[in-house]
């Protein structure tokens, strides 16, 4: 997973739009500033997920909410999602939080936060157990995963497989997280890709990926700009200001409108067909993450999913998809014809 095969590319048809789907992060609330605790369950923001559904039912998006344990085992965080489910206007994946999801048979620390970094059998059993409580409490059994803090290893494919699922979303575009024990995704591409022992599974990576006219040189121009001498001289900042070279993630969390314009403009114009938005739940209520602290941020919150989709849906004439609708469009290398 972690290095993909250039060959296992998923071919999708030619003269379609650019689809856009929608996946959540749906979890418990946390300081991201704090160390990480098992004592951390409350769920409270799920029933504030209704003000972001409202905005997606006007440009008919059908998102995917990911679930954690936290959230599959509380009628809190069940309740206001199965309602969703019922209406038939989301679909339920798997999110798996390893330190707040049984079995609790290793220490709570950076490294293992990171479900990739257990042993292999801890990671497929914590994920089996929420898989097996998702599908308890909503009814459906889940085939979309997505690890928490993006944690890939080398053991989650056989994870997935045993499980039966069939999507993933856990790459990070041109990204590596190694510094921090987490994957290092440097060498995966923006565009979907099969993977697996008979490339069964897809891999429907976040939206990530470089704007500007320095574009093209992208990692390897934004890696050494970020350590070192260009850290030191905040090359960064002064690369995005000047417009030359801009890292940008397709989301409203810290991500401006015009930023999210520019990167799908720039990826399509690169031949991405497939874009993904994604955000955390508890950012939908003041105070659970760095990007919502007031009710003035969640206003200006919303409104960046208001005029980003007007954007994709009017401006560039895309269109939404699920990730299933995705799994569907996309052709296998060894498929016949």
């Amino acid at each position: 997973m972690l290095a993909p095969d250039p060959n296992a590319t998923a071919a999708l048809p030619d003269d379609g739009p650019p689809l856009l789907t929608v996946v959540v992060d749906t979890e418990e609330e946390f300081d991201w500033g704090q160390p990480l605790s098992r004592a951390n369950t409350g769920v409270q923001n799920i029933r504030n997920q209704s003000r972001a559904h409202r905005v997606f039912e006007q440009y008919d998006l059908k998102p995917t909410y990911v679930v954690d344990y936290p959230v599959a085992s509380q009628p809190d965080g069940v309740a206001p999602l199965r309602e969703l489910l019922a209406d038939g206007v989301c679909d339920i994946g798997t999110h798996l939080h390893p330190w707040v999801n049984p079995p609790h048979d290793e220490d709570v620390c950076n490294r293992n936060s990171y479900a990739g970094n257990l042993p292999p059998a801890l990671e497929a059993e914590k994920l089996r157990r929420l898989t097996e409580t998702i599908a308890e409490a909503f009814g459906v059994r889940p085939t979309i995963y997505r690890a928490g803090r993006y944690g890939v290893g080398p053991a989650t494919t056989q994870a997935l497989e045993t499980l039966d699922y069939r999507i993933d979303t856990s790459v990070v575009p041109r990204s590596d997280f190694s510094d921090e024990d987490g994957p290092s995704f440097a060498r995966c591409a923006v565009y979907p890709f099969w993977f697996g022992t008979e490339r069964r599974l897809l891999e429907v990576p976040l939206t990530v990926g470089y704007a500007g006219v320095l574009s093209a040189l992208g990692l390897s121009l934004y890696r050494p700009a970020t350590t070192g001498w260009g850290r030191r001289f905040r090359l960064p900042g002064l690369l995005a200001r000047s417009r030359l070279l801009e890292r940008v993630r397709l989301s409203p969390e810290g991500i401006t409108v015009d930023e999210m314009c520019r990167l799908t403009r720039a990826l399509r114009d690169r031949g991405c067909r497939v874009f993904s938005f994604t955000y955390h739940s508890p950012s939908l209520t003041p105070g659970f993450t760095p990007y919502v602290r007031t009710a003035a941020d969640l206003d200006v919150f919303i409104d960046r999913f208001r005029n980003f989709f007007d954007f994709f849906f009017g401006t560039i004439g895309g269109s939404p998809a699920t990730l299933q609708e995705v799994h569907a469009l996309a052709a296998r290398p060894d498929a016949d014809g």
